[in-house]
């Protein structure tokens, strides 16, 4: 990384924008649509290079503002996992379902009753009853 000095209204600027993201940050106004992971990294890196040196330790705002990314970023990638996972889960359910008989919710709460024809994959699995397909998770009972 290299060593950046600034000076009179490029160091106001920026330090004006630390200030206001700290502040949003503690009273919880900042939102995804607000500021996006790149742009904490670029306020991040210029906090970076302007700390004093004699002092490093010294702002624990910095420190808990990087441990609060480094949470919140983990949380996003396991929630990413989980959809993947469930979605893997709820296809090979549905393939399950093939040939078994079924009764499920159609159009209006109409309940309708038939055997499972065939079934599509992906993140909202389908199954075709009497030669029409309907969300999986519409299936109230099965049957063999």
């Amino acid at each position: 990384m290299s060593n950046v000095n600034m000076f009179g209204a490029e160091f106001t600027n920026v330090t004006s924008e630390v200030n206001n993201f700290n502040k949003a940050l503690s009273n919880g106004t900042v939102k995804q649509q607000d500021m996006g992971k790149d742009e904490f990294l670029k306020i991040l890196i210029t906090q970076l290079q302007n700390q004093d040196p004699t002092k490093p330790m010294e702002d624990k705002e910095f420190i808990a503002q990087m441990a609060q990314f480094s949470s919140l970023e983990q949380m996003k990638n396991l929630n990413t996992e989980f959809s993947k996972v469930s979605s893997q889960l709820a296809g090979n359910q549905v393939v399950s379902l093939l040939g078994k008989n079924v009764t499920l919710q159609g159009a209006g709460g109409v309940a309708i009753t038939g055997r499972v024809e065939a079934v599509t994959g992906g993140e909202y699995p389908q199954i075709q009853v009497n030669n029409r397909f309907y969300d999986y998770s519409s299936v109230d009972v099965v049957r063999e």
